[in-house]
């Protein structure tokens, strides 16, 4: 098993606690981004920078991810690759993607990209909060725990 950070839009605070469950836990980590990023010292953790392409590090992982890991994203696109592989996915918010509500998230993203690209919707997420932080440590140590408990 291993966790996947893509790292071009992950907030520093959710990167953090990932890298401190990885610690704690003693999974790998994998932080995927166009750019070099601060990873703390950890046999456990390591970094792939990706060409400055659209998608490169979405497409890095879909590839690279297998059906026991853990990704961490907030692109709906690559959440769904990640669910059809039998991996799991969860945005930085604390929303886990599933076979049940990754294909609902996908229509939704495409619905609300179109409006848009033809202006009838402007701005985008709200800033995170704490709140958000403490949904997405949950979602990360739930799933965490699922996927250790089962491995035994």
């Amino acid at each position: 098993m291993k966790i996947w950070i893509d790292g071009d839009a992950c907030p520093k605070d959710v990167k953090d606690i990932v890298f401190r469950a990885s610690g704690r836990r003693g999974v790998p980590v994998c932080l995927v981004a166009n750019r070099d990023m601060f990873v703390p010292p950890s046999p456990l953790i390591t970094q792939v920078r990706v060409p400055q392409r659209f998608d490169a590090a979405d497409n890095h992982i879909a590839r690279e991810a297998g059906p026991d890991d853990l990704v961490v994203t907030a692109d709906v696109p690559l959440a769904a690759e990640i669910v059809k592989k039998g991996g799991v996915a969860i945005d930085p918010r604390g929303e886990t993607y599933t076979e049940e509500n990754v294909g609902e998230r996908l229509s939704m993203r495409n619905f609300l990209q179109e409006l848009r690209s033809g202006g009838l919707v402007q701005g985008g997420p709200s800033k995170m909060g704490p709140a958000d932080r403490q949904r997405f440590a949950a979602a990360l140590d739930r799933e965490l725990t699922k996927r250790l408990n089962d491995k035994r």
